[in-house]
């Protein structure tokens, strides 16, 4: 190599490794001092929580109830369990269940959800949802309000393995694995189960009563997870049964504008039920 060259050579690799290094110390201290932040209240579940994020929300009204920040991290069309067996996690919506979003607080790890990206309509606020749930000192946290059922439900999910019963991809495992990560990480946090809510599919002209997806009606997961929550020792509150009223196929206009999802109505009692609940 002619002398010049190797003198460029060297220059050049010097300046890179400066560079580099620059690089490396403004960037690292911004990693390390991020803006932590503690919401007295975690809500973690799917769209009947995270539909609406506006002043109607459930979680917006129930900060104005309780006079307490609530932070909504449900995530429309998500569930507790695992789904996808044979797919890689990074690119499915099984990074996002309840499961899974638990062991990523637990070893203070979102690197799964932050590489998942859903292209599915509604689901534009999922990056902001997941890089606010990566800022949240849940040592601080007072109170989880864990909301998930309906599209566990919808997918047919098994509802439990006696075989393994924190297998993750029955409903009743992801429910025993998740309360045990919180439980083991933030034993102070006050843990609360909701139920899902009753609905009707006007699509098919039947209510959760009669559709059946697979892996039984939707009660079925609700007494499971009543049952879960009994075993695991947390608290649990049932949406499903006492809510909303349901004697006739017309009550779903009541509280819901499609069946399944709270209108603001329905979002508005939810937050009072939910409300009155944590009082007592």
């Amino acid at each position: 190599m002619k002398k010049d060259t190797l003198i460029r050579t060297i220059v050049y690799g010097t300046i890179s490794a400066v560079l580099f290094g620059v690089l490396l110390l403004n960037t690292f201290p911004l990693r390390k001092t991020r803006k932590m932040y503690t919401p007295q209240i975690v809500v973690l579940g799917d769209s009947i929580f995270g539909q609406a994020r506006d002043e109607t929300s459930v979680s917006s009204l129930l900060s104005e109830l309780l006079g307490q920040e609530v932070f909504n991290g449900a995530l429309g069309g998500t569930c507790a369990s695992r789904v996808n067996r044979e797919g890689r996690l990074a690119y499915s919506k099984d990074s996002l269940s309840f499961v899974e979003l638990s062991r990523a607080a637990a070893l203070d790890d979102f690197g799964w959800q932050q590489a998942t990206r859903v292209r599915e309509s509604t689901t534009e606020y999922f990056p902001e949802a997941i890089d606010d749930l990566e800022k949240i000192d849940f040592s601080g946290v007072d109170i989880l309000l864990v909301q998930y059922g309906l599209n566990d439900y919808h997918a047919g999910v098994p509802l439990d393995n006696p075989e393994d019963p924190y297998d993750p991809y029955t409903f009743a495992g992801a429910f025993r694995g998740a309360v045990a990560y919180w439980r083991e990480t933030y034993p102070e946090i006050r843990i609360v189960l909701l139920t899902s809510t009753y609905s009707w599919y006007e699509y098919a002209g039947k209510t959760c009563e009669e559709m059946d997806e697979g892996g039984g009606i939707l009660e079925d997961y609700i007494n499971k997870e009543i049952q879960v929550a009994e075993e695991m020792g947390v608290e649990v509150l049932d949406l499903y049964h006492d809510v909303y009223p349901h004697e006739t196929w017309e009550d779903r206009n009541l509280y819901t504008h499609d069946g399944l999802h709270p209108n603001e109505a329905g979002r508005r009692l939810l937050a009072e039920t939910v409300a009155a609940y944590l009082k007592h």
